[in-house]
C-alpha cells in the first residue's frame, strides 16, 4: 500500500483519457458532432484533465462550481479548489448546443479533435467577477486577466472524454509522465515525502538552494516543468531541459531527484495559482510544493509573500500537498554562498540577487556570467542556446 498522499477529494484518480483501443471509434464519431474550438488556455486544460492531475474534476465546471471556486475557492460539493477550469463558447455557437448534447472539443490552433464534451450546462461569464477574485485585479495589461477578457461569451460545462495528448507524448518523450506514473515512480523509490519544484526556467543558483533544501527535508524533488505555452522570451523546454539535467547531473546526489513536465499553460495568477500547483502536485503524489518568491505572479501584481500567506487560509483537511516556504535567496559575498533573510545577517551591500529575469539580460547584453549567478555547466548549455539565435 503506498504512503504517498493520496489524489485531490477522492480516493483515485480520476481519469479522462480514453483507453487508446478506443479512441479510433470515438475519433470517427467526433467527427459527426457540433465543434467547439479550444484555446491553448483551453486545451492545455483539457490534457489535464485528460492524465488526472486535476482530480476529482471530471469535465469543466457547471456554473455552480465556477462561483464556488471564484467566491470561496470551493466547489459545490465542498472539495478545496482555487481557480475556475472552464471552456468558453460564442453564443451564437451556444445556442445551437442542447443540453444533454455531445460535441467536439477541437485545438483551434491546428484543427485537430482533441476530445468530447457531453453538454451538462451552459452560463454567461462574469469576466469582472472571474478576475477580480482570481487575479486580484482587472487590469487587462495582466496576462491571465487578458486570456479571461478574451473568453467567448458563453461557458459550457460537463464531462469530458479525452481522445488525444496532442504531440506532448512524442515530443516530450523523456519528461511526459502522468500522475500515476509518477505515483509509481516514487513508490519504486520508497519515497513517501516528496517535493515538488515548479518551472518555467532553467535553473539558477537560487533555484538550486530552494531544491536542496527540499531535498533536505523530503525523501525526493520532484522538478516539475511547464510544458505549456509560456510568454514571449521565456527559454525553450529542450534547452531548459538540457540545463536542469546539468545542474541535476553535476550537483545533486543522484537517486534524489526525479525531472518531469506537464502540459499546463500558466496563468499567473500568483496566490491562487500556487494553491492550483499544490493541488495538482498532491495528484502527481507530491506532499510538498516548494513556495519561494512571488509564486506564479507577473509583474507588480502580487507581493513577494502573497503566495506564503494565503495556504494560511487553506487547513491541511482541505488541501494534502503542504508548502515549503522558502525566503527570498541571494548569493552573500561575507556569507560566501548561497542564503535567505533568515540565515544572513548581512546588508543589502553584500548580497547578490539571482534571477532568471538577470540571467537573462546578461546573455541577451553579451555580459559575462558570474559563478554566482549559476553553475558553469548550466551558463554552457544556455550559451549555445543563445549563440544559435539570430542578430536582432
Amino acid at each position: 500500500m503506498s504512503n504517498l498522499v493520496p489524489p485531490h477529494g477522492c480516493e483515485s484518480l480520476m481519469l479522462r483519457l480514453l483507453p487508446e483501443t478506443e479512441r479510433a471509434d470515438a475519433l470517427n464519431h467526433a467527427k459527426t458532432l457540433k465543434r467547439v474550438p479550444m484555446t491553448s488556455r483551453e486545451v492545455s486544460d483539457l490534457l489535464m484533465l485528460g492524465m488526472g492531475a486535476y482530480t476529482p474534476l471530471e469535465g469543466f465546471m457547471g456554473e455552480a462550481d465556477w462561483r464556488g471556486v471564484c467566491t470561496a475557492m470551493e466547489l459545490s460539493s465542498g472539495v478545496f479548489w482555487p481557480i475556475p477550469i472552464t471552456l468558453s463558447a460564442g453564443q451564437a455557437l451556444a445556442d445551437t448546443i442542447g443540453i444533454g448534447e455531445e460535441v467536439a472539443l477541437v485545438d483551434a490552433a491546428n484543427d485537430e479533435i482533441l476530445g468530447v464534451l457531453t453538454v451538462t450546462g451552459k452560463y454567461g461569464i462574469d469576466k469582472e467577477l472571474e478576475c477580480s477574485s482570481v487575479y486580484r485585479t482587472t487590469d487587462p495589461q495582466h496576462p491571465g486577466v487578458a486570456k479571461v477578457l478574451a473568453q467567448e461569451e458563453v461557458n459550457l460545462s460537463g464531462p469530458v472524454a479525452v481522445l488525444s495528448e496532442s504531440h506532448f507524448p512524442e515530443t516530450y518523450a523523456e519528461l511526459y509522465f502522468r500522475p500515476e506514473e509518477t505515483r509509481a515512480m516514487f513508490a519504486e523509490k520508497g519515497w513517501s515525502t516528496v517535493a515538488a519544484f515548479q518551472t518555467r526556467n532553467p535553473m539558477h543558483r537560487s533555484h538550486e538552494y530552494l531544491a536542496k533544501i527540499a531535498v533536505e527535508i523530503c525523501d525526493g524533488l520532484f522538478i516539475h516543468q511547464v510544458l505549456g505555452a509560456l510568454k514571449p522570451g521565456d527559454i525553450p523546454a529542450d534547452v531548459r531541459t538540457a540545463a536542469i539535467s546539468a545542474l541535476v547531473d553535476n550537483y545533486f546526489v543522484p537517486g534524489t531527484v526525479i525531472q518531469a513536465g506537464y502540459p499546463i499553460e500558466m496563468r499567473y495568477a500568483g496566490p491562487r495559482e500556487a494553491l492550483l500547483h499544490a493541488v495538482l502536485r498532491q495528484n502527481f503524489g507530491c506532499s510538498h510544493l516548494i513556495v519561494g518568491r512571488d509564486h506564479a505572479g507577473v509583474g507588480d501584481y502580487y507581493g513577494p509573500f502573497d503566495a506564503h500567506h494565503i495556504f494560511d487560509e487553506v487547513p491541511e483537511s482541505k488541501l494534502r500537498t503542504r508548502p515549503l516556504k522558502i525566503d527570498i535567496t541571494f548569493y552573500c559575498y561575507k556569507c560566501d554562498g548561497m542564503a535567505t533573510g533568515r540565515t544572513c545577517p548581512h546588508g543589502e551591500t553584500d548580497r547578490l540577487h539571482v534571477s532568471g529575469t538577470g540571467l537573462r539580460k546578461m546573455f541577451a547584453d553579451k555580459e559575462a556570467v558570474p559563478p554566482e549567478f549559476s553553475r558553469p555547466e548550466v551558463l554552457e548549455v544556455l550559451q549555445a542556446y543563445y549563440d544559435s539565435l539570430p542578430e536582432d
